[in-house]
């Protein structure tokens, strides 16, 4: 307690000195904030974002759908699994869903693109993208009936409109040609071209007709939970309830492995910002404790003259390094927090920098850069401050408790 206090005096007797260094240390903080916090916003954003776009946070699925996803896969009985994971800790909505290929005609032409045949009592806009992009008309009603909801791309290609028939072409569970004939009751508009021209919303009993689906059938339900980090240990609890040999719950990283990808790569990008930052706080404490040390040979001399040992004073440099990262900290609370609120609330949009959309990996994107700092975040960063102060302490710790007193009583 004594030596704290004593490096405590110390360190504002060179008071421009520590101010400097601890305002280095602030404004590191502060960038390890803006890029830890943009890293968490994003991430959440864009997985989050992703999974609304058909597959959630997790995916129960036949087992080989998510390689080769053929018609005749499917699980037979979707709506008990659906249930049983709708009570999981955790589980905030499942979703029965089909997916697919097929061919989408009108009488101007044709184009390739994928269905999503979904239940309208199940899904909301929180968890379906393409229901918050509606722009004309509304979704359909109920599970059957001929209704469908297309991207604005996809209408203007084939020059649709609502009440516009629309005939879609796949193949069924016996690998043979069929088509059913809808009528489009709505158009979204994400604002990506590759999505709004290439996914369709089909009624999921339509969708179960066209290739020979019992009542109960599905290729996927599609989970979400109330944090996509818990994906990992939520499979096992899924797989626990429902799973089989014939069944496979897959996490958003395995359904959706390019946007893992693009992921990964900017995690990796941050650390690497991360380490520069870390670089330069250490190099600011490690030059003003070194300055202190060398400055104070002669008091060191004196102080292990009358009975200091060398390793109380190897703690009190040690003492002092860390007080300068605490202050650090203080400062950098204080010109971060105005800084970090706006963002969180507000952010910047950059709508006007990007045409066509935005998309990462194939996801829809949210144009706009704001921060989120999760907890584990916070303690982080602060823990790195206080570990850098510690480290860069050291030596200039190591070297004033090896000073010889004698030696040290000769210096001027």
């Amino acid at each position: 307690m004594k030596l704290g206090r004593m490096a405590w005096r110390n360190l504002w007797r060179r008071r421009r000195r520590t101010w400097i260094t601890a305002f280095t240390i602030a404004f590191g903080l502060m960038f390890s904030v803006t890029i830890i916090a943009i890293s968490d916003y994003s991430h959440t954003n864009m997985i989050t974002t992703s999974a609304t776009m058909g597959f959630g946070n997790l995916t129960l699925e036949p087992a080989g759908y998510n390689e080769t996803p053929m018609p005749d896969k499917r699980l037979r009985d979707a709506d008990a699994a659906r249930e049983r994971i709708q009570g999981l800790p955790g589980v905030t909505s499942a979703i029965v869903r089909i997916t697919g290929q097929a061919m989408f005609a009108s009488a101007a032409q044709s184009v390739g693109g994928t269905f999503i045949g979904i239940d309208p009592a199940q899904e909301s806009a929180e968890r379906n993208i393409f229901l918050r992009a509606l722009t004309e008309g509304s979704l359909f009603e109920g599970p059957g009936g001929s209704g469908a909801v297309v991207g604005a791309k996809m209408a203007e290609h084939l020059n649709l409109r609502i009440g516009k028939k629309l005939v879609f072409t796949s193949t069924d569970i016996h690998d043979e040609i069929v088509s059913e004939i809808v009528r489009v009751t709505g158009i979204f508009r994400t604002g990506v071209a590759e999505v709004d021209g290439y996914v369709v919303l089909l009624p999921i009993d339509t969708v179960r007709n066209a290739p020979h689906y019992g009542p109960h059938e599905a290729t996927i339900v599609s989970v979400f939970i109330d944090d996509y980090r818990k994906a990992g240990p939520m499979r096992e609890t899924i797989a626990s309830a429902v799973g089989n040999p014939d069944r496979a719950v897959l996490t958003w990283d395995e359904t959706q492995p390019d946007m893992a990808g693009l992921v990964n790569l900017d995690r990796r990008m941050h650390f690497l910002l991360q380490f520069l930052v870390a670089l330069l706080i250490a190099a600011g404490i490690l030059n003003t404790i070194l300055m202190g040390v060398m400055e104070r040979t002669r008091e060191f001399g004196i102080m292990m003259a009358v009975g200091l040992s060398p390793g109380a004073l190897f703690r009190l440099v040690l003492a002092e390094s860390f007080w300068v990262g605490l202050v650090g900290i203080l400062a950098g609370i204080v010109i971060t927090t105005p800084w970090f609120f706006y963002m969180s609330r507000t952010g910047i949009d950059i709508r006007g920098l990007i045409e066509g959309g935005y998309s990462v990996g194939g996801a829809v994107v949210e144009p706009i850069i704001k921060f989120r700092l999760y907890k584990e975040s916070v303690v982080a960063i602060l823990l790195e401050i206080i570990s850098l102060s510690l480290i860069a302490g050291l030596y200039p710790a190591f070297k004033a408790g090896r000073i010889p007193p004698v030696e040290s009583l000769k210096k001027i």
